[in-house]
């Protein structure tokens, strides 16, 4: 049972849905990154292309780590669940193996721009900020 102190505000909500829907289309982009098709990547240019086929598979079992515990890490939150935060922090790692790849090892700036830089780092803030908050709502009771 709840009472009405542990009651979560309407920003809980609202900060969580937005959460949940954000790695939602998380999960949409690794469906389309693995499940490219080969006409889809030739018709990339080259030096995409590159990318592509010199992709490691511990990237992409990080991008996956990343956004499916993401999307269950939100549902928790919005659930009300404790757990969130594990699964947010799991999450995070996974977020932090897939950048180190997107930074320092593939050469993703050189064929994107500099400004390529800014959804990665977008990606890395909000996963931050997910761990941060559940814990936050935890202390608060909001999570059971």
């Amino acid at each position: 049972m709840s009472n009405s102190i542990n009651k979560p505000t309407t920003s809980f909500w609202v900060i969580s849905i937005i959460a949940l829907i954000w790695n939602a289309m998380g999960v949409m982009a690794y469906l389309s990154h693995v499940y490219m098709g080969k006409d889809a990547i030739a018709a990339l240019p080259e030096n995409e292309q590159a990318l592509y086929a010199n992709v490691p598979v511990w990237y992409t079992s990080a991008f996956a780590i990343a956004v499916f515990a993401g999307f269950l890490g939100c549902l928790l939150l919005v659930l009300r669940k404790k757990l969130a935060t594990t699964v947010l922090i799991i999450s995070l790692i996974g977020i932090l193996v897939q950048m180190y790849y997107n930074f320092f090892i593939s050469n993703s700036m050189d064929v994107y721009g500099p400004g390529s830089a800014v959804m990665p780092i977008m990606v890395l803030v909000i996963g931050f900020y997910l761990v941060w908050y559940s814990k936050s709502v935890t202390t608060k009771g909001w999570l059971s």
